[in-house]
Formats: C-alpha cells, sequence, structure tokens
C-alpha cells in the first residue's frame, strides 16, 4: 500500500511544518500550507491529498468554510480538523458537512496516525 498523501492547512505555518515532517518521518507524503487560498492552488495543481488535516480557526477563510470547498473541489477527499480552539457546536457542523474527525491539539501523534490511516483507507 502506498503512503496515504497528507495536506496540513493551518495559518500558524511552523506547527504545519513541523508536523508534515514528523509525519514523513513515519511514512506519509505531507505538505503543509499556510490557508485556504493555497489549500485550493495545491488542489488545483492536482496535488491531491487522501487526508487533510485542518485548523478550524484562520483569519479570512475559517476551517469550517475551507472544509465546504475542499468538499465542493472532492468530496472523496477525508478532512480532520484539528484544533486548540474547538467546540461541540463546530464539531458538529463540521460532521453534517462531511469532516471525517475533529481533534483537540494537542494530539498524541500515535493517535493521529491512528486516525489518518483509518480517513485514508476510506
Amino acid at each position: 500500500m502506498a503512503a496515504h498523501r497528507i495536506m496540513i492547512v493551518d495559518d500558524e505555518l511552523d506547527f504545519g511544518t513541523t508536523l508534515a515532517e514528523r509525519l514523513e518521518l513515519r511514512g506519509f507524503a505531507a505538505k503543509a500550507v499556510g490557508g485556504a487560498e493555497e489549500a485550493m492552488a495545491a488542489l488545483a495543481a492536482d496535488w491531491r491529498p487522501d487526508v487533510v488535516l485542518l485548523d478550524l480557526m484562520m483569519p479570512g477563510v475559517d476551517g469550517l468554510a475551507t472544509l465546504d470547498l475542499i468538499k465542493q473541489r472532492d468530496p472523496g477527499i477525508q478532512v480532520i480538523i484539528l484544533t486548540g480552539h474547538g467546540s461541540t457546536e463546530s464539531g458538529i457542523i463540521g460532521m453534517q458537512r462531511g469532516l471525517f474527525d475533529y481533534l483537540m491539539k494537542p494530539v498524541d501523534i500515535g493517535e493521529l496516525v491512528a486516525r489518518i490511516n483509518e480517513a485514508g483507507d476510506r
């Protein structure tokens, strides 16, 4: 089985880049982008991830709106919101819009890898 392709969308690019490096060490192909616009540009350039790790609170286009954009472009991409500012309400809204999972930062890397694999295998 080929490694899952992961896109990390987070306005804290240092966090996204570090997480991408940690995931690459575990055999994933990972790419970090700084927001919705960069994510959509990467998708338009045919860099299709299997799973998107998406921050909820971003300036401009927030995580739920970015989820909608991703699902409109390609409903088969699985999205996991990874946030430090979550709420039950945003989790429910996300699930109604096709979100695979909703995890709170900081997340154990082992748990995250397990959820990515589960999402990517769908």
